[in-house]
């Protein structure tokens, strides 16, 4: 009866271990998932920014033939 009790107790710390470390992979889970919703919120914020760059300098462009536009052949 002693072994076990011995085999419950060795299962119980072991179980008490796994779930340390499942404890601190979900903390560091959770940072990084923090770190890359900051990081995509930026991207966001950027590339609006820019749309509206772009957006401005296409109504800044002379309404005329633009110089990507192929001309017409003979």
């Amino acid at each position: 009866m002693n072994d076990s009790l011995e085999d419950l107790q060795k299962r119980v710390e072991e179980l008490e271990s796994q779930a340390a470390f499942q404890d601190e992979l979900h903390e560091s889970l959770n940072a990084t998932v923090a770190k890359q919703d900051n990081e995509i919120l930026e991207l966001k914020r950027q590339m609006s920014q820019l749309f509206e760059r772009l957006k401005d300098m296409g109504e800044a462009m002379p309404q005329g033939r633009s110089q990507d536009e192929v001309p017409p052949h003979y």
